[in-house]
């Protein structure tokens, strides 16, 4: 009897635990940075996109759960051609995220096969892209020039043109260009690509030093070519510099002569006027007597020799 109750303990015991396993299993959690789908037979039936917990069919449902947040990935290095047949190697890193979990489970099923699509989408996004310049344009994209591009980006049967200067053919403007070619591809697999960025462009080995050393060439020219101007349009504006200083000079100089010429004419005018006159002017002569006798006598030799009937000597002696 012992015997027997034991099993039915066990039994019930058992029981339990299935049932509380069953009930567990109908029973799923979603956190806020992922989507739950619940699969039944291969057949998504409910996608769940917010936080909490959630009901399923025990046994018969699965939940496949993918990641909300935005995602990295480096895809490797890729070797385009451009427009004048010439080989280059992109590296590049996008990121993306699930936009459609619902077309994202039945076209890719998989983070890595989304990954496996990615890399074909961006990569076929940058082959025609920069297909559609020359290499020249590409190596001097980080360098201001002037001249006009075009450029022809081909999505299937649509052609999309983009036509601005060359300061537009940057970095940024490449990565713009093949962020939305690729992002027009992503959006059929449930995939949103955010961002594609253009870490480096490099050349093949083979033609790397031929292409520095004529981009070394057309730089020393252009270099040279600015000297030249440099110093052409510093010697015009030395000679108009010197010009002008000379004029002005000259100008001053003429100035400056009129000017004394007119304060000795006001001298000699004040002086006339100061003694005119008997009286005056005979005081006058006195003084110009007393200067040259002062003058005459500055000397070691102390001897003066007048004239009778000049005007000192008749002072000094008498009338």
């Amino acid at each position: 009897m012992g015997t027997k109750k034991l099993v039915s303990y066990i039994i019930i015991i058992v029981l339990c635990v299935i049932i509380l396993s069953i009930l567990a299993s109908a029973f799923y959690t979603v956190q806020e940075n992922e989507y739950a789908l619940v699969v039944r037979f291969q057949k998504v039936v409910n996608v769940a996109d917010s936080s909490g917990l959630n009901f399923k069919i025990p046994m018969i449902d699965d939940v496949t759960y993918y990641p909300k947040t935005k995602l990295y990935y480096e895809i490797t290095q890729s070797d385009v051609l451009t427009s004048d047949v010439k080989a280059m190697t992109a590296d590049c890193f996008i990121i993306w995220e699930i936009a459609d979990p619902f077309l994202f489970y039945q076209r890719l099923k998989t983070v890595p096969g989304a990954q496996v699509r990615i890399l074909d989408i961006t990569y076929n996004a940058l082959k025609n892209t920069i297909s559609t310049y020359k290499q020249s344009d590409i190596i001097g994209s980080a360098e201001d020039t002037e001249t006009d591009i075009t450029v022809v980006v081909e999505d299937h049967d649509e052609q999309e043109s983009m036509i601005g200067s060359a300061d537009e053919l940057s970095r940024e403007h490449l990565n713009t260009v093949v962020t939305d070619l690729a992002k027009k591809n992503a959006v059929e697999h449930g995939i949103r690509i955010v961002d594609v960025k253009i870490k480096s462009f490099e050349l093949p080995p083979d033609n790397e030093q031929s292409v520095f050393r004529r981009m070394m060439s057309e730089r020393e020219r252009f270099a040279a070519f600015e000297r030249a101007e440099g110093e052409k349009e510093a010697n015009i504006i030395k000679n108009e510099v010197d010009r002008e200083a000379n004029i002005t000079i000259s100008n001053a100089r003429a100035r400056a002569e009129e000017i004394r010429a007119e304060g000795e004419a006001e001298y000699m005018r004040l002086l006339a006027e100061a003694y005119r006159g008997a009286g005056r002017e005979e005081f006058y002569n006195f003084m110009r007597g007393l200067e040259a006798a002062k003058a005459s006598i500055d000397g070691s030799d102390k001897t003066l020799i007048l004239d009778k009937d000049s005007i000192l000597a008749k002072i000094l002696i008498g009338p």
